[in-house]
Formats: C-alpha cells, sequence, structure tokens
C-alpha cells in the first residue's frame, strides 16, 4: 500500500511539475509581428489572429504634426485609448511632409517652424510652447517626425499597433472631390511624389516594433476639379495600375508591414475587388500574382458614412447588406478574392452627449461580430488648425476640445467599449462568415 500511494505521489508530483514548466514557457513578445494575411484573418507570428478595435488620429493637417499635444501629453493620449480597450492606431500624415523633406535637403522641419508656418507667428508660438510644456522631451530641435516617434513609441509601451494612413498629398482638410488632393494626376497628387512618399514613411517605421500596417491612400473619388480629367481617369483600371505601383513601393521600402487597400467612391467601393469583375474600362480582374511575393500582405479597408448628412438608416440588415455589397463580401469563404477587411472610418457627431446612435450601432455591431476590425473617426476634439480657423472644434471627437476626458462617456460605455471587447475575441471563437 506505501508503495502504491509512493507511486501516486510521484506521478502527481510529475505532473504538476509539467504543468508549472508549461505555464512558465517563454510567450512570443508583444506585438509578434510582423503580420500576414491567412484568408479572411490577420495573423501574427505564431499563427494566432489579430485584428484591430481602433480609433484616427490625425496628424495630416496643415502643421502636419499629430493633433492634441498643446493640450495633452503623448502619454496621457495614448493611455485614454488604451483605457478603453482600443488597440490601434490610424496615423495619418500627408505627402507634403515628405516633400518638404527632399527640398530641405533632406532634413525634415521643426515643430516650431511648422507651427509658425501653419499658424502665424503669435498663434504658431502659443501652439509651440503649450505643446513643449505638455511634452517636456521636445524642444526645439524637435521635427514633425520626431513626434511620430514618440507616438509610436509611447504605443508601444502601451501595447498598442501603429497603423499609418496616407491622407493627403497636400497637407489640408480632407475629402472634398475639388481639392486636388482626389486622384491620382490630380493637381496635388502627384503619383512619383506619392510613391516616394509611401516608401519613405514605410521606411521611417521600420524602427516602430509596433508599426504592422499602412494604408495606399485615404478616400480616392472624382477629382471634380477637372471634369475632363475625371471622365478619362476615375476608373478601375487605373486604380488597379496605380494600386499595384504603390504596394509595390512599400513592399520594397519594408516587406514586414501589411498593405490597406481602399476603393473607390471614397473608399465606399471595393466590389470589383471582393467579387472578382473586370476592372473597367478594361477587361482584366484582380489577381493575387501581380503582387509577387506579397500577395499574403494584402488587406481591403472600407469606410462608411452614410449619417454625413443627417441621421443614417437604422434597420440593419439593411446597413449589413449594403457593407456586404461594397465589399465585405470578402469576409465569405465563397468570395472570389477572400481577404480581411476593416471598416477604417465611420463615426458620428457627439457633442450632444449621444448615447447610442441606431446607424453606429448597426456598424459595430455587424463589423464586431465579424471580428472584422475598425477604427472609428475620431480621437480628438480639436485641431491646431483647421480651414483658416485656430484652435478649430471637432465635434465628431470622442474626446473633449482639451482632449482631457470623453465627450459622451455614455457612448464610449454604452456602445464603443462593448465593441471593443466584442471584435477583440477573434482568438476566442469559431470563423464567422458574413451571410
Amino acid at each position: 500500500m506505501a508503495r502504491f500511494h509512493h507511486r501516486l505521489w510521484t506521478v502527481a508530483i510529475l505532473l504538476v511539475a509539467r504543468v508549472c514548466a508549461s505555464s512558465n514557457a517563454p510567450r512570443a513578445a508583444w506585438p509578434n509581428g510582423p503580420f500576414i494575411t491567412s484568408g479572411r484573418w490577420m495573423t501574427d507570428a505564431t499563427g494566432a489572429r489579430v485584428t484591430y478595435a481602433g480609433v484616427n488620429w490625425p496628424g495630416s493637417l496643415e502643421t502636419m504634426i499629430p493633433e492634441g499635444l498643446q493640450y495633452q501629453s503623448i502619454e496621457s493620449i495614448v493611455s485614454q485609448i488604451k483605457g478603453v480597450g482600443m488597440n490601434a492606431i490610424r496615423l495619418t500624415y500627408a505627402i507634403e511632409l515628405v516633400d518638404q523633406y527632399y527640398d530641405n535637403g533632406e532634413k525634415d522641419i521643426t515643430i516650431q517652424k511648422a507651427f509658425t508656418d501653419a499658424l502665424g507667428q503669435g498663434n504658431g508660438s502659443a501652439a509651440y510652447n503649450k505643446v513643449i510644456s505638455n511634452n517636456p522631451s521636445f524642444d526645439t530641435k524637435t521635427t514633425r517626425l520626431q513626434v511620430y516617434d514618440a507616438i509610436a513609441e509611447e504605443c508601444a509601451k502601451q501595447e498598442i499597433y501603429v497603423h499609418l494612413d496616407n491622407h493627403v498629398s497636400r497637407s489640408g482638410w480632407c475629402c472634398d472631390p475639388r481639392d486636388g488632393n482626389a486622384w491620382w494626376g490630380d493637381e496635388y497628387f502627384d503619383v512619383d511624389k506619392w510613391t516616394r512618399g509611401l516608401s519613405f514613411m514605410a521606411k521611417h517605421g521600420k524602427s516602430w516594433t509596433n508599426f504592422m500596417s499602412m494604408s495606399l491612400r485615404n478616400e480616392l473619388r472624382p477629382p471634380l476639379s477637372n471634369f475632363t480629367f475625371a471622365s478619362t481617369s476615375y476608373n478601375w483600371e487605373n486604380w488597379y495600375s496605380n494600386v499595384r505601383r504603390g504596394s509595390d513601393a512599400i513592399h520594397s521600402a519594408n516587406g514586414d508591414v501589411l498593405i490597406f487597400l481602399s476603393g473607390l467612391d471614397s473608399d465606399t467601393n471595393l466590389t470589383s475587388v471582393a467579387e472578382g469583375t473586370a476592372l473597367t474600362p478594361g477587361s482584366a480582374t484582380f489577381n493575387r500574382d501581380d503582387f509577387d511575393g506579397y500577395a499574403n500582405k494584402l488587406v481591403l479597408e472600407l469606410h462608411a458614412y452614410d449619417n454625413i448628412l443627417g441621421s443614417g438608416p437604422s434597420n440593419c440588415s439593411a446597413v449589413q447588406e449594403e457593407l456586404i455589397g461594397a465589399g465585405f463580401s470578402a469576409l465569405a469563404d465563397s468570395a472570389k478574392n477572400q481577404f480581411p477587411v476593416v471598416l477604417t472610418e465611420f463615426g458620428l457627431a457627439l457633442d450632444t452627449g449621444v448615447e447610442r446612435d441606431p446607424y453606429i450601432s448597426c456598424l459595430v455591431d455587424y463589423v464586431s461580430s465579424q471580428r472584422a476590425g475598425w477604427m472609428i473617426w475620431q480621437l480628438g476634439g480639436s485641431y491646431y488648425i483647421r480651414q483658416g480657423t485656430p484652435d478649430a472644434d471637432e465635434t465628431w471627437a470622442l474626446l473633449t476640445h482639451d482632449w482631457s476626458t470623453w465627450r459622451s462617456p455614455a457612448f464610449m460605455n454604452t456602445t464603443l467599449a462593448p465593441a471593443v471587447t466584442e471584435t477583440l475575441k477573434v482568438n476566442e471563437t469559431p470563423d464567422v462568415h458574413p451571410e
């Protein structure tokens, strides 16, 4: 009997030791990159599924400095994002920033000069002084790119992924179809400078451990500043030619990052890609083989703004059908071209303290149920300058004017926080697909 008990204890001890050894085994370090895609999923280097539940952080307006630092520190702003559970930022930039870098002898402009150039001496100096007061690591030598570096570094500390978004070529507010930034070859949308800018930013972000993805271009749209040009150039065939060129530029500069492809009609239409129909006026179709060596790095992105001119639709079945028709059908196993799809922009006015909006609820309920990923527009409640107005207020913002607290805590608690939780269950549930 004693021998039997001894054997039992020996087996038990061995089992406990094995469990302890397993639990103490080193895990892959966050962020477990680089990411790739597999069917409808983004996956990390261990093969685990990954998705984004995040927010847009603008940096592409006139100063070309990420917004909000005149009111808060980078650490404080990132902590707000982390506090609600979000795991990603879509950080926007203008190609003009890179153009100025090259025009300035391959040297970036200081934030002190950038503020003065954009806001004038008085307002610029005041904004600069507030920024360095809130962010004491900055000084007269700090450049705009170093601000991007600092944001990426703080996000890495708090385990938040960085997605870089080329929002515009010429810095400023987006996205009027007459603004010269609308389409390749438009007044300010120089294709060679665009590919140079993509390549530059892809290389620059290599030192950011949490730099996981970047976009080709935000909200491609008809270039209505020139109707003749629009009628001959705005089509799927030209879209495909330029998307391939931009994707090659990014991948050649940085083979690690995922590349997000946006569609036509202000990024509300990727139907031809998802369904594999002709890229008109030509007859060719989207072919992964055209992205030689990195077909597993491509992700589709869409925007949804049916509420831009008022209340959006409240019939969730109709909203879902519209999203699927726009390109979310690419999530399905039956899709001609299956891809991960991320809703990189949607939003609503929060200045009224809204708790729940029917249209937004339909959007986030569908996208989060699909674990498809999303980034809401936008984070902060003010801009250094917007369309000539210094310290312009942003009512479509999660944070208040001074970036100190949530503009509508009820919306964050009732709508957004639950969507974050549901979206990030990506590794805890079986495959889900659009109907």
